[in-house]
């Protein structure tokens, strides 16, 4: 993403939070904050383990498929908690997931393979999530599009799709059950559609550490469903404060692993000069 739509994205995600605050108010703000308690954050940094887990596990799948060896699941957790607190600290949501690229890359000795094996990591995983949410708002024109495009994706992957799907729907489960308490927490009870389509949304990568896009899906979608635009606006506030929460082990990964080194440069065979 260049400088420019990084500023973009953040005005973008500013924007929605600015008009939230002046037709809403700052009380849903406040009450989303001030309702996260103790066992919610304790359940946000369980929940967090699991999603993590399956995060990493997909991504270690796609790598070595893709011929990326020497991916320990244990390297590869902490890589993805890394990932995950800069892609909520920093805008965007993304710049997490090029940092884990690029330290991946210096280990293994190649860039652009790394690279390749995130994107397709982060694309197959929400390739499911859209594929998911349209099929749970019963869209089904558009859920058998997803579907396709997922399985053709999938097909460069065939020896570990399964396992690919499978840690999605984990990841996907862990982020959507996180949802629910912090709704909880606030005192709404959304149906899992709404649910789906406020997580589908936060994977918008124009907002201000996942601030934005989400809120405002959130507050649609709940008065949409008549649950009213405040309590949705609460309860993605409080999702929020939980999936920053969940995402608190990076940072001790961030303290303590050492920069990646880079791989050995690659010998270049000197031609050799004939002597008359």
């Amino acid at each position: 993403m260049t400088s420019l739509g990084r500023w973009a994205g953040r005005a973008v995600g500013m924007a929605v939070l600015v008009v939230l605050a002046l037709r809403l108010g700052s009380e849903p703000f406040l009450h989303g904050l001030t309702a996260v308690g103790p066992a919610a954050l304790v359940s946000a940094l369980v929940v967090g383990a699991l999603t993590t887990l399956a995060s990493a596990w997909r991504w270690r799948l796609v790598a070595r498929h893709l011929g990326l060896g020497g991916l320990s699941l244990r390297a590869a957790i902490a890589a993805c908690y890394r990932s995950q607190l800069l892609n909520a600290a920093l805008p965007g949501g993304v710049l997490g997931d090029v940092h884990r690229a690029i330290r991946h890359g210096r280990r293994a000795g190649t860039t652009g393979l790394a690279a390749r094996s995130v994107a397709w990591e982060r694309g197959l995983g929400q390739l499911v999530q859209i594929a998911v949410t349209l099929l749970a708002l019963r869209l089904w024109l558009p859920a058998a599009v997803a579907v396709l495009l997922l399985s053709a994706g999938l097909v460069r992957f065939r020896a570990v799709a399964l396992g690919v799907v499978a840690a999605s729907l984990a990841a996907l489960a862990g982020y959507s059950l996180l949802f629910l308490v912090a709704a909880s927490a606030t005192g709404s009870s959304p149906p899992l559609p709404v649910v789906l389509l406020v997580l589908l949304a936060a994977a918008v990568p124009l907002n201000v550490g996942g601030w934005g896009p989400r809120e405002g899906a959130a507050a649609w979608a709940f008065a949409s469903a008549g649950l009213g635009a405040d309590q949705g606006l609460a309860a993605s506030v409080a999702y929020g404060v939980l999936a920053l929460v969940s995402t608190l082990p990076g940072l001790a990964v961030l303290l303590l692993t050492r920069p990646a080194p880079p791989a050995p440069p690659t010998r270049v065979a000197t031609p050799e000069v004939s002597r008359a």
